[in-house]
């Protein structure tokens, strides 16, 4: 096994011992009640594993900066959605680029290529929107 999957293996394996470590020093796991039928043994164990939820949730709004509640939504405001169309001009435009820096074909030939591509795109749009409309 390579160094690298080892150490991500083992990391993994850290944070459910840091878990553990928790839930039994911290949250009491195994002092708190003393119970012998399995259903109670899984009941309070969910018990504690929520306490550690709320703890653990709490802490991530106390120290974590992305949790700064309305900083996540300016940002989300700021981000533009694209159209479809403005999405395939930019996909055509980098594959008009990417062609031209290899100069095997002749301009013409591109351009033409990217019309009758366009041209194809944007009459299915609307023939799509036509028969939207059709059924609201």
């Amino acid at each position: 096994m390579p160094d690298e999957e080892i150490v991500r293996i083992y990391g993994k394996r850290w944070d459910i011992e840091v878990f553990f470590k928790m839930a039994k020093h911290h949250l009491n796991l195994e002092r708190e009640v003393q119970l012998r039928d399995y259903d109670g043994m899984v009941a309070y164990t969910s018990l504690v594993f929520g306490r550690y939820l709320f703890l653990a949730v709490q802490q991530r709004f106390h120290d974590d900066p992305r949790s700064i509640g309305s900083l996540y939504y300016a940002c989300c405001e700021e981000m533009h959605d694209l159209t479809l169309i403005e999405a395939l001009q930019r996909l055509m435009s980098m594959a008009l680029a990417k062609v031209r820096s290899t100069g095997e074909f002749a301009e013409k030939v591109i351009n033409a290529m990217l019309d009758a591509i366009m041209g194809t795109a944007v009459s299915m749009l609307k023939s799509i929107q036509s028969s939207n409309a059709l059924f609201t």
